[in-house]
């Protein structure tokens, strides 16, 4: 595809990157910018997930201004390279949005996605401004996360580092992340300290410094060459029954990942799902929106730590895991469906 199928007589559209490792709160800080957008713009989100069923879409309200592509099923900085680029194509020829805000996979390395917007497609219709990465400083307890290659560059290609939930943090981890970050050449545009991911709407408005460069460049493509994927992601979502889910699973870079989509009927018993979730170790990153006898539910579980939130998605229930190790998907299935309370009309 050439830049001249999409040219157009406006601006460019500003374009930005929130990256971060597992867990960082990347889709929290969406939703807080989302929260301070214009009220006469129009702006386009593209969420790329690991695993092979969508659910942090669950967690941004739709809204007419707001547009959401999720893309599943590996990682658009190397693999869905190409879906990116279609969907992009489609977002800007469509919606003809004011601004896009892409947030990639946390497992991804982001040379390749920047590549693709400053790229001949792309070069004369958008225009890369801040690419923010969060940090959660208590990754710097964790030798194999701060030796991660993606995890390194995804500092340094950043024009922003975000220090989010310092609230939970040490002194001493909320120290070392911050040595870390000042530690960069060339300097980030800025640092900062945040809690539930308030970023400011004033850091879009810079453009990226193309000076930042990636330590492990050929990280990405190393990535995509050693992807295999057990099963094609989920498409279309919408064919469950009733305590009759759909369950994909698949295998990338190491991490095994299994989700599943339950009808929108099924309602879940909350102390039965919760005391399940619980007891599923271990894992990477566990995330699920469900219909509970309580409430409708965002589980959100990073290492071992669980949060839950009230959520207003209302379309189904949907689980996704991501682990180093291969769980037993089948039993985990089968206690799904033994914590299903019943049926009711929707709330």
């Amino acid at each position: 595809m050439q830049s001249s199928e999409l040219q157009q007589n406006t601006p460019l559209i500003p374009t930005h990157i929130i990256t971060g490792f597992l867990g960082t709160g990347k889709t929290t800080a969406i939703n807080h910018l989302i929260s301070q957008k214009p009220a006469h713009e129009k702006w386009a989100v593209i969420i790329n997930e690991f695993g092979q069923i969508g659910v942090d879409q669950t967690a941004i309200p739709t809204q007419d201004d707001i547009h959401i592509k999720e893309i599943a099923g590996g990682c658009v900085c190397c693999a869905l390279g190409p879906a990116l680029t279609i969907n992009l194509a489609m977002l800007i020829r469509r919606i003809q949005p004011d601004r896009i805000i892409i947030e990639p996979t946390g497992l991804g390395h982001p040379s390749g996605l920047i590549d693709i917007i400053q790229g001949e497609s792309f070069c004369s219709v958008l225009s890369l401004h801040s690419v923010i990465c969060l940090l959660d400083p208590r990754a710097m307890d964790d030798p194999r996360t701060i030796s991660h290659e993606t995890f390194i560059d995804q500092l340094n290609l950043a024009d922003y580092i975000v220090l989010n939930k310092t609230d939970v943090a040490s002194d001493t981890q909320l120290d070392q992340a911050l040595q870390l970050a000042e530690n960069m050449y060339p300097p980030k545009q800025a640092i900062l300290k945040m809690t539930y991911g308030k970023v400011p709407i004033e850091v879009l408005n810079t453009q990226h410094i193309d000076e930042f460069s990636a330590s492990f460049p050929l990280s990405h493509e190393a990535e995509q060459t050693g992807s295999l994927l057990v099963t094609p992601p989920l498409q279309p979502l919408m064919l469950t029954e009733p305590g009759k889910p759909i369950m994909k699973a698949g295998f990338s870079n190491d991490i095994y990942s299994c989700g599943w989509v339950f009808h929108r009927d099924d309602i879940f018993d909350y102390e039965a799902l919760l005391t399940l979730i619980n007891s599923i170790s271990p894992v990477l990153r566990l995330k699920g929106v469900f219909r509970t006898s309580k409430d409708r539910v965002f589980f959100n579980n990073v290492s071992g730590e669980l949060s839950i939130t009230p959520i207003a998605w209302r379309r189904d229930s949907r689980m996704e895991i991501l682990s180093q190790t291969k769980l037993d998907w089948a039993y985990i299935e089968e206690q799904l469906l033994r914590s299903l309370a019943g049926k009711s009309h929707d709330k």
